[in-house]
């Protein structure tokens, strides 16, 4: 979470309410071919000269999340993402990436070991993904969390289509159901498929598709390269 982050949101729904999905900046969506764990012996290196060898140690651990449990169940392929993930520090865009807003890939989270709330839900999706859960299954929602009185992000999985979801949680490290997490308040959400408004906390209302967010945009095609 960060403070700024509030105002921003507030000003993204009446973007959504008020001006129509035009308004934001519009990129073709498509998801990554590659494995988001295809780490080269060279590209290893690399990390480890500029991030050091816990850096890499890190990448291969997600490395072996990925190929180990490929046929669990989705509820463990769940948990182990979230506690996963869960284990890296909290710190602001400012703090950590020198910008008011920054999306990290989940490789950037690893290698410097820090991200905010949006950072922890895109890589716990992408992650997600890799483990064969497919998008509709999973939302990446911004909500108000109202003990902090801040905007907050989250991932969320529908263990059934249209059933209440899960959520996963940097703050909470319990995955609970949606209607049992009443100090969050959703808003809107998305993944690599669409946009919703939330009206609810549930599947919400879809308006258009994820395309119209420029900052996901931008981070998918970090991701595919």
């Amino acid at each position: 979470m960060k403070t700024s982050l509030l105002t921003r949101m507030r000003r993204t729904r009446r973007t959504l309410c008020g001006f129509g999905l035009c308004a934001l900046l519009c990129l073709p969506t498509t998801a990554s071919a590659k494995s988001l764990v295809d780490f080269s012996p060279a590209l290893l290196n690399r990390v480890e000269a500029k991030f050091g060898q816990k850096a890499v140690l890190r990448l291969n651990a997600l490395k072996k999340l990925i190929e180990t449990n490929q046929n669990m169940t989705e509820m463990q392929k769940v948990k182990e993402v979230n506690d996963f993930f869960n284990l890296v520090p909290y710190y602001t865009d400012i703090v950590h990436w020198h910008k008011e807003d920054y999306w990290a890939t989940p490789f950037e989270k690893l290698t410097t070991f820090g991200g905010d709330c949006e950072d922890y839900a895109i890589a716990k999706y992408f992650s997600l993904r890799e483990l064969g859960i497919p998008d509709d299954r999973m939302r990446i929602m911004y909500v108000k969390a109202l003990n902090w009185n801040q905007a907050h992000m989250v991932l969320t999985y529908f263990p059934q289509p249209r059933s209440i979801p899960l959520v996963l949680d940097n703050l909470n490290p319990e995955i609970l159901p949606a209607n049992k997490r009443k100090d969050l308040v959703p808003v809107y959400s998305f993944n690599g498929d669409g946009l919703w408004l939330a009206k609810e906390r549930g599947t919400g209302k879809r308006v258009g598709g994820s395309e119209k967010l420029g900052l996901w945009t931008d981070l998918q095609r970090r991701v595919e390269q």
